[in-house]
């Protein structure tokens, strides 16, 4: 009778439009999700808690579609600050198990819960006592049952029209998985920080630069007091290469800047004889030192200039460029 049903559902899908196969399939592994969400009960905690304690990795494994979900979710725990590593099932049993360590945690996950190729992976993790999590849609398979907390998919439709291909159950298992990940970065208070060492290269990495990260510090820095005469502010403005130069009082602080527009807004005879802070623009634009090179990047544009002397408890640390910003990619 099964087979009958889903012969007739293939059959009826033939007079449907590509678009409207793809809404139907959309709509239910949307189906499937809010299917997923409402049943998620206390198991759903209990298994972030189980990854929390975790004092090594996580493992995780699956065969066929579900392997490739495995590998999806691994990489997402360990983009969001929990180490994880996918294991092969088939490759466990001929060696690879040796990857996995008693301080380690396993997420297992299988359709069916019946997977031949997961029963040595489930039989060393109860040997050594390595806490594990079962993510199955049949109550009571063998998954289930041997997992220390079980997350059980609901009953839902496949998308394919003849029940076979995993498609709504591999959309719910990777969201499940998703949803873990978010759930234990959560619990541990995972940084944007963080989240930069991780992800070095790329727009995300280059997105949560800081402006101390680029920024040019030390000798670099072209600051003069503030009764420097204007023959010395251009010797330095000229030997440091940023085109301005900060004017600071007795105290430290700078109050102001030299730029080349301000060169050419007192252009005449006795410029050379003017102190700094006779030419200086008072009250500059400055930037905090943690503050993000995108929200600099942004100061810049908005106020058209070039530069922005880096600021810590009012005194200069530092000063970035725009040409620093695009050499690190900020944009």
């Amino acid at each position: 009778m099964a087979i009958k049903t889903s012969i007739k559902a293939a059959t009826s899908m033939k007079s449907m439009t590509d678009v409207e196969v793809a809404r139907r399939v959309l709509n239910l592994e949307a189906e499937g999700l809010h299917a997923l969400a409402e049943s998620l009960d206390g198991n759903f905690g209990q298994a972030v808690q189980l990854l929390a304690g975790a004092k090594g990795r996580i493992i995780v494994s699956g065969m066929g579609k579900s392997g490739h979900i495995a590998r999806k979710i691994a990489a997402t725990f360990a983009s969001t600050g929990a180490p994880a590593q996918f294991v092969h099932p088939g490759e466990a049993s001929h060696g690879d198990l040796g990857m996995i360590a008693r301080d380690d945690a396993a997420l297992l996950m299988s359709n069916s819960g019946e997977t031949a190729e997961l029963k040595d992976l489930i039989a060393y993790t109860k040997r050594f006592s390595i806490p594990t999590i079962g993510i199955s849609s049949r109550a009571g398979s063998a998954l289930l049952e041997a997992a220390d907390v079980s997350l059980l998919l609901p009953a839902t439709p496949e998308a394919c029209p003849m029940g076979l291909a995993p498609t709504t159950s591999t959309t719910m298992t990777l969201a499940l998985g998703d949803a873990l990940a978010v759930a234990l970065m959560e619990r541990k208070g995972f940084s944007p920080d963080q989240y930069q060492v991780l992800h070095p290269g790329g727009s995300l990495g280059q997105s949560l630069i800081r402006v101390e990260d680029i920024m040019n510090t030390g000798d670099a820095l072209p600051l003069v007091p503030e009764d420097t005469p204007m023959s010395e502010v251009l010797l330095v403005m000229t030997a440091k290469g940023f085109g301005c130069a900060g004017v600071f009082d007795q105290n430290g602080f700078v109050r102001g800047v030299i730029t080349d527009g301000d060169l050419r807004r007192n252009m005449k005879p006795e410029l050379f004889e003017m102190r700094a802070d006779q030419v200086m623009t008072a009250n500059p634009k400055t930037i905090r030192r943690n503050a993000l090179a995108a929200e600099a990047l942004g100061m810049m544009n908005a106020n058209a200039i070039t530069f922005l002397f880096v600021m810590e408890n009012e005194m200069p640390v530092g000063i970035l460029h725009l040409q620093d910003c695009l050499r690190a990619g900020v944009a």
